[in-house]
């Protein structure tokens, strides 16, 4: 493991990396579910030192995080200036990761992704030079970056434009998911026809003791009490509701919570699809795949809205159409894979940060053929001897 405090040391970290013919992992923070930020018998670059956040115009609402810092103390550091920025679903993540896959959050279907409000990235490339990205300064780069980035350099920092938010309604719905088919159609269909201002997750699992249940987190982009209850009203409708909590709270008070070390290990076994919409179709199968036993975690975020708007070129985070991303954690990769592989005719692509099936197919899955072929290009002229090729990898 290797620990560098600094830009330098990040640089002198992969210098020294590139002569070992071992495999090699950087790591900003957090769970890393994917399971790339970490290995057996090979080197970590930990960037978790490298965690300052810093305002650079009040005026224009400009901050630059590096990228070990944990999004709990992104929201924490901006929650003071009114400010936020949609930053996935958990605060213990460390930025990198996340800011260099997409960005799927609990602001996605008002404001984006998280790629969608960089401005700019700064890397330690893999002859250890550094480099600044833009959408003028190395261009191309900014674009691989923002949503391909693990494959091109090490991220030490990155601007963000945040966005200005206030108090949000947070909710927490606990439903009878005994018709876990229906359930997850009408979820869909509420949810595709939501105002932006809300986004919710819809976590299944197997039934426990004889009793099939369904949990939804969401936030509303509101301080109105009566727009909360109205946004969450038809969301916790679409089954018998058994349980449920919605606070006025600060953006900061939805990512704070408890720090919990990495410890680097475990062999996951986790698949995610991008989905345009959760038709009786899909639904009914993922229904039959969580009684199954096969997977112990399902998981469906919301997406669409803003996300859509961007065209689906402008970044290499392609999938722009898909209203929801699916995620399945399993006990067997084997099972899991092979049910996995049933459900793909509705998927039309995947997001890499929960994704461990490295089969060379995934990368189709990934990335739409131009996208794909626009990256290797860079790849050959970035990463020529693939250095980051231990995460998914683009060959």
């Amino acid at each position: 493991m290797l620990r560098p405090r600094n830009v330098d040391e990040v640089a002198a970290a992969l210098t020294f990396a590139r002569d070992q013919d071992v495999p090699l992992a950087v790591r900003s923070g957090g769970h890393g579910i994917s399971g790339r930020s970490t290995n057996d018998g090979g080197i970590v670059i930990d960037v978790s030192q490298l965690s300052a956040i810093e305002v650079l115009s009040e005026e224009k609402r400009l901050v630059r995080v590096e990228a070990g810092a944990r999004w709990k103390d992104v929201a924490a550091a901006l929650a003071p200036h009114g400010w936020a920025l949609s930053s996935g679903d958990y605060g213990g993540v460390g930025v990198g990761g996340l800011a260099t896959a997409g960005g799927i959050g609990w602001l996605a279907r008002e404001h984006g992704l998280t790629i969608d409000r960089m401005r700019a990235a700064e890397l330690v490339l893999a002859d250890g030079s550094r480099i600044r990205a833009d959408a003028e300064e190395n261009a191309d780069l900014f674009w691989a970056v923002r949503g391909a980035g693990a494959n091109f350099g090490v991220v030490t920092a990155f601007e963000f434009e945040v966005d200005q938010v206030g108090m949000v309604g947070f909710g927490q719905f606990v439903l009878d998911a005994s018709d876990g088919a229906t359930l997850l159609e009408r979820w869909g269909a509420a949810m595709e026809a939501a105002p932006r201002d809300v986004t919710t997750n819809l976590i299944m699992g197997p039934p426990r003791r004889g009793r099939a249940l369904a949990q939804i987190y969401g936030v509303v982009d509101s301080a109105e009490p009566d727009t909360i209850i109205e946004r969450f009203t038809p969301i916790a409708g679409v089954a018998p509701l058994l349980d449920q909590q919605v606070q006025l709270v600060p953006y900061e008070g939805v990512m704070n919570v408890p720090d919990a070390p990495h410890d680097g290990q475990g062999e996951p076994a986790v698949r995610s699809g991008l989905i345009d919409h959760l038709t009786p179709e899909f639904a009914a199968a993922a229904a039959r795949l969580i009684s199954s036993g096969t997977v112990y975690f399902f998981q469906v975020r919301s997406v669409g809205g803003a996300v859509s708007d961007v065209p689906p070129d402008a970044t290499a985070y392609s999938h722009r159409a898909a209203s929801f991303s699916v995620v399945a954690f399993g006990g067997s990769k084997a099972l899991l894979d092979r049910a996995w592989d049933e459900l793909a005719p509705h998927f039309r692509g995947l997001y890499l940060s929960f994704e461990t099936d490295q089969r060379p197919e995934r990368l189709g899955e990934a990335w739409p053929p131009a996208t794909l072929a626009r990256l290797r290009e860079l790849k050959r002229r970035y990463d020529p001897d693939n250095v980051f090729r231990d995460n998914f990898n683009i060959i």
